[in-house]
């Protein structure tokens, strides 16, 4: 049974400084967007560090933290991550895509090629821990798994877009070349493929807009 103590780290605002931070949130993570292109700038790893330590603090089920985050700056592990993706992107793109799909992102331009896994400076490999290994070797149950790396993950996210990052997720389907290239054991699968670094001068990006409030929040 875990032990329990008092949580001495909350420290509760004022009305005014609960809306003032909620607007400044609002409007910083307002400005994150997708990018596809990537300055090749180097990001010092202390603040990918951080920002992994921050999306270990995500809630999980059973507090088991399913999740493993591997970083890669390697130019040639980035080059075989690239090739084996590009792989079945292509077998994706051509063979098991369906049609209302590819309509769906055509006004995204996005095709098989992906350069900005080898051009962006970091890759960040996000995996779930389907269960967990005892030292015995015996199997540990984990309960909400997708959900708490999920969770983590946005996490991630948004303390890379704090940092001054921008970000792509990627996944590239199906992902299970990624433990052969990153040695990951059998009881974890790729969730995700994180791409992360400064983003190409002068790019430009979809012109999209969110849904509005109305139709995405219901209060009662």
């Amino acid at each position: 049974m875990p032990k329990f103590r008092n949580y001495l780290e909350y420290k509760k605002l004022s009305e005014n400084e609960m809306i003032a931070k909620s607007q400044e949130f609002l409007n910083n993570i307002s400005n994150r967007r997708s990018v596809r292109e990537f300055s090749n700038e180097n990001v010092p790893r202390v603040i990918i560090e951080n920002c992994i330590k921050s999306a270990g603090t995500a809630p999980s089920g059973a507090n088991l933290q399913p999740w493993h985050f591997v970083s890669i700056n390697d130019i040639d592990k980035k080059k075989e991550i690239r090739v084996k993706a590009e792989i079945e992107e292509h077998e994706f793109y051509n063979h098991r895509a369906p049609e209302d799909w590819l309509e769906a992102v055509e006004p995204f331009g996005t095709d098989a090629e992906k350069p900005f896994l080898e051009n962006a400076p970091w890759l960040i490999s996000i995996f779930v821990q389907k269960f967990g290994i005892e030292k015995s070797g015996a199997k540990l149950k984990h309960y909400y798994a997708m959900e708490s790396v999920g969770i983590a993950t946005g996490i991630l996210i948004n303390a890379l877009h704090y940092s001054g990052l921008s970000t792509l997720t990627h996944t590239p389907s199906p992902m299970n070349f990624l433990n052969k290239i990153l040695d990951r054991p059998h009881n974890e699968k790729p969730f995700l493929l994180l791409v992360v670094g400064y983003p190409k001068e002068r790019i430009q990006i979809p012109d999209i807009q969110k849904k509005s409030f109305s139709k995405i929040a219901t209060f009662f």
